[in-house]
């Protein structure tokens, strides 16, 4: 009788199975979510699920989604700015002040915009940095200081608290095909801020798991000392970021200014903690070092989904607060579990 021998192997060295190797995915609970939005609201309201109705909610996610994505990569680097929702009307004030009280040229006006927003990140990333202060607090004074600055000065050069009428400066037509234009598809129309969302979401997924910054953002947000040790420049990574998340801002308020030629000095107060719940909901931790780019923009598109939906379905608007902190809490009971199983399957 012949003996079949027994191999054992070696638990450190077997491959994980499948839901182990979704285990280590930060955003599939959120991936798991949005299908679940979608259901429900494709029963309850049938228009959800029409071509029109579709291109709404992506619309209303695609300019949250584009600063969440941003706001993740931040996050998972352990860091937060609370400025990120008032940027978005500075950058509109910026450029719609340069072009309708000044003259310049729309496209001199967005650049000038862009290099005050990339220059505030800057700034938040390089005082955080040097104070050693929770970038919470630094970046609370940002918003506070921004908010004030747009409604002062935008009082002080129009004597109200909005700047309308760049519809009419020259370069406005060439701007505003480049970043608030519509495109068809299917015989649908959608917004051009839906292909600027996938692809600011394809690049920092991209830059996350493939480069070596993304090591860097994921080594910094898990141990800033360790990462230093180890010859990772911290101090940049994190200012990169910081500059990053108010560029993806100075973006979406491009975006507004030229869709809608029109904005208020108080916009954006509040979106910064919307940017924050849908990184939440699209994996990232509150502590860092864990989190996902695409993720992110999955949030995104639960809020816009959640948002629309319950207008479609003739239900009171207050209920999409009720939704939120439900999700956001389900959102970090359910990172905490991915992540121990996620180090648990890494060992």
């Amino acid at each position: 009788m012949s003996e079949v021998a027994t191999v054992s192997v070696d638990e450190r060295i077997a491959r994980p199975g499948l839901f182990g190797r979704l285990a280590v995915r930060p955003e599939i609970g959120a991936l798991l979510g949005a299908v679940a939005v979608f259901v429900f609201f494709s029963l309850v309201a049938r228009q959800f699920v029409s071509p029109a109705g579709i291109a709404t909610w992506l619309d209303d996610a695609a300019t949250l989604g584009i600063v969440a994505v941003a706001v993740a990569l931040l996050m998972i680097g352990g860091e937060f700015d609370l400025s990120a929702g008032v940027m978005t009307a500075s950058s509109s004030l910026v450029t719609a002040i340069l072009a309708t009280q000044l003259g310049l040229n729309v496209w001199l006006a967005v650049l000038c915009s862009l290099v005050f927003a990339l220059a505030v990140g800057a700034f938040n990333g390089w005082l955080v940095m040097r104070t050693r202060l929770p970038s919470f607090i630094v970046t609370l004074g940002t918003f506070f200081a921004l908010q004030g600055l747009n409604l002062g000065i935008t009082r002080l050069v129009t004597g109200t608290v909005q700047v309308s009428g760049i519809r009419s400066v020259p370069g406005y037509a060439e701007v505003g095909y480049f970043f608030a234009s519509t495109f068809s598809l299917g015989g649908t129309t959608f917004q051009v801020s839906v292909l600027w969302w996938i692809g600011v979401a394809a690049v920092a997924s991209w830059l996350l798991v493939r480069t070596r910054f993304g090591n860097w953002i994921f080594a910094v947000g898990g141990s800033a000392p360790s990462s230093l040790a180890v010859g990772v420049p911290v101090v940049r990574t994190k200012i990169a970021l910081f500059m990053t998340t108010a560029g993806a801002a100075w973006l979406v308020g491009t975006i507004n200014i030229l869709r809608f030629t029109t904005v208020q000095a108080n916009q954006g107060i509040g979106l910064e903690f919307q940017y924050i719940i849908a990184a939440v909901i699209g994996g990232c931790l509150l502590t860092g070092g864990f989190g996902s780019a695409v993720g992110a923009a999955i949030g995104a598109l639960i809020f816009g989904m959640a948002r629309q939906g319950i207008v479609y379905a003739n239900w009171n608007s207050d209920w999409f607060q009720l939704f939120l902190g439900i999700m956001l809490l389900a959102a970090v009971l359910v990172n905490n579990s991915f992540r121990r199983r996620a180090e648990r399957v890494r060992r």
